[in-house]
């Protein structure tokens, strides 16, 4: 009979054999959130060949990231109030819904609409991994299992394109949503079996203005840094409309938090100067990695010469350094109970390796822009995970669902910032290398598209030249870009206080330092 897992802090041990196993779960649930983009990505030229709407291509994606971003904090708090099993399981069973259906759609319409409710059920299912995992382990005993997670992210960016290829090529584009419902079914099942959280009843209703003017502050956010400069140019009154829609909900969530008897996000765990300075190092990290995964892979593609089936191969070297480094720092931070170093090094090494990316050009080999991208995993790697762990480090066990949401939230928001930013970069900078190589109505002929290797092979020699050119100068001033913003990140990191994390290390038990709001300290520590 296995062992069920009760959450740290309670006066029953935690068993390792049964951790493993709810952690197990537990990646098996991230993995569908993250490797579902990566997968229908590579199937998206056969949908829309079977299904058409070309012109509806884009909000195949974009429904699904509107709906993660805008329930990822109302999946946090009902967690918080009603009870964290229950909610996991709910959003589990939603994004298996939304998988059943968008592998029946008959056209791109109904495709949209599904993934919207694939996007619902993903707000939960990366929430209530955090969630989870900050109600069963204390900090202290957390930063061991930092290289699991970072592994399932390598595993998705490098499995999902082509894992999506075979899919499409052998079984059908259906299937690239179809094969999450078995992996799901095994995720319900041992979170079922072995998860025992406490059940819990809120007095206080939720926050249903709050979380309405939320929704439609992170969907005017989410939608001017997916349209401005792409869909709608960023002085139009589309985009200037969305921006004052965005600004003013804002406005009004604030002020409605500040009233409600239990908010959707509340303000007092931004007191904590800890729990600010991790969202905003969060929102950086989700701008460079966000940037980096788009933009390399077209650089080797376009500039070096790479095949697009193994595109998912060409951030190898980022993510095995990612997944190392993460998993370095995660026991180094169990065995000593310190993390101020770690935010450090990372801002100052994903400073480095986005600036040494900006100094590709066509005669840039492959083995130094792996080197280069080494450089940037290594700084994503000290700082992926320890930004969540010291966000739910800063604040009560009561708003655990809320601190993992909002730190959740803050990520996905700056990949969406960094992903239009840099991409409007890289587009004009693209459009106005090629016109000065070959003049505006070639220039407009030729960078229309983004080209593989094997359509660079078919131009003439001065066209290819010019655009390959014109990839590197994009490439340069969108990795400039995130050099610059990641200095932010940096400077920030300097500010952190190191407050001793919760729960026993080889030392005993952590208490919060003075001047921080950390949660009561936990009372168990997990059995080795």
């Amino acid at each position: 009979m296995v062992d069920t897992v009760k959450p740290a802090g309670t006066s029953e041990e935690v068993k390792p054999r049964s951790v493993r196993v709810v952690l197990m779960a537990l990646m098996i649930a991230m993995l569908l959130a993250m490797l579902d983009n990566m997968i229908i990505g590579t199937a998206m030229p056969t949908i829309v060949g079977e299904l058409g709407g070309l012109e509806h291509l884009s909000w195949v994606v974009t429904a699904y990231t509107l709906a993660t971003a805008a329930s990822t904090p109302i999946w946090g708090k009902i967690g918080d109030m009603y009870g964290r099993k229950g909610s996991f399981l709910a959003s589990i069973v939603i994004f298996l819904i939304g998988s059943a259906l968008s592998g029946m759609a008959q056209d791109m319409g109904q495709l949209i609409g599904f993934r919207a409710i694939q996007g619902l059920g993903a707000g939960g299912l990366m929430v209530g991994v955090m969630a989870i995992i900050g109600d069963l382990i204390p900090p202290r005993e957390r930063g061991k299992y930092q290289g699991m997670m970072a592994g399932v992210m390598a595993l998705a960016m490098i499995g999902g394109p082509l894992v999506g290829g075979t899919i499409t090529d052998h079984m059908g584009w259906r299937w690239s949503f179809y094969i999450n419902l078995p992996l799901g079914a095994v995720a319900l099942a041992m979170v079922t079996a072995v998860l025992h959280l406490p059940k819990k009843r809120a007095q206080g209703k939720i926050d249903y203005l709050g979380a309405a003017l939320l929704t439609i502050a992170i969907t005017s956010t989410v939608l001017v840094t997916t349209w401005g400069g792409t869909e709608y140019a960023w002085g139009s009154v589309e985009i200037l409309a969305l921006i004052a829609v965005g600004v003013l909900s804002t406005a009004a969530f604030l002020y409605v938090e500040t009233k409600a008897a239990e908010p959707v996000m509340p303000l007092h765990i931004f007191r904590s100067r800890n729990f600010t300075l991790m969202s905003v190092i969060g929102f950086l990290v989700g701008f460079a990695m966000f940037g980096g995964v788009l933009y390399l892979p077209l650089f080797q593609q376009s500039v070096q010469g790479a095949s697009a089936t193994n595109s998912g191969l060409l951030l190898l070297p980022m993510l095995l350094s990612m997944m190392l480094v993460s998993l370095i720092a995660g026991r180094v931070t169990t065995s000593s109970g310190k993390y101020k170093i770690f935010p450090i090094v990372g801002g100052g090494l994903m400073v480095v390796g986005l600036f040494l990316l900006a100094t590709m050009d066509t005669d840039t080999t492959r083995l130094m822009s792996g080197v280069y991208m080494a450089v940037l995993g290594a700084g994503l790697g000290f700082l992926m995970q320890i930004t969540m762990l010291v966000a739910q480090n800063s604040v009560e066990m009561k708003d655990m669902g809320v601190a993992s949401s909002s730190a959740t939230l803050f990520r996905t928001l700056g990949g969406s910032f960094g992903v239009a930013l840099m991409g409007s970069l890289f587009t004009t900078r693209v459009t106005d290398t090629m016109s000065e190589r070959l003049g505006p109505e070639a220039a407009g002929a030729a960078g229309s598209a983004q080209l593989d290797a094997a359509s660079l092979a078919k131009l003439p020699e001065v066209v290819r030249d010019a655009y390959q050119h014109a990839v590197a100068a994009g490439t340069h001033s969108a990795f400039l870009l995130g050099a610059a913003i990641a200095v932010l990140g940096f400077a920030a990191a300097w500010f952190v206080k190191e407050v001793p994390l919760r729960g026993a290390g080889p030392s005993g038990p952590s208490a919060p330092a003075d001047g921080d709001k950390a949660a009561p300290a936990a009372q168990e520590s997990l059995a080795h």
